[in-house]
């Protein structure tokens, strides 16, 4: 049996119309929890590690990739990052699979591990 073309054509479209409404309503919003701030905040706030990451002699980040560090962007290839410190890795709940919580220039960022997509950022939090 044939189909004519005009058929095949409206529902192609007809599919395509469907798709954005589809992936909209699958879109999960993942954050860290006020818990996980809470829990954040007050570690670095007794440890006291400086602002550049813990390390002596860390340079910031230049001011393009910067300001590239936001929500909803993918971190820039070959960004120095480093995983939380252990003593506070244990103290939080685990990650949503697929993600990962790093320190980036005395930010620390949930990431989407496949695509490296920023999901939030807590700033102000490493403190001097």
């Amino acid at each position: 049996m044939r189909i004519p073309g005009l058929v095949l054509s409206g529902l192609a479209l007809s599919i395509l119309a469907q798709a954005p409404a589809a992936a909209a309503s699958l879109d999960v919003s993942i954050r860290f929890s006020s818990n996980e701030i809470s829990v954040i905040h007050d570690f670095f706030r007794d440890y006291h590690v400086d602002k550049k990451g813990g390390k002596k002699g860390s340079k910031p980040l230049p001011p393009g990739i910067a300001k590239n560090l936001a929500r909803g962007k993918p971190l820039p290839p070959g960004i120095a990052k480093r995983g939380l410190p252990n003593e506070l890795f244990v103290q939080l709940p685990p990650v949503a699979d697929g993600f990962e919580r790093v320190i980036i220039a005395g930010k620390i960022l949930l990431v989407e591990i496949a695509t490296q997509i920023v999901h939030d950022i807590l700033v102000d939090v490493i403190l001097d």
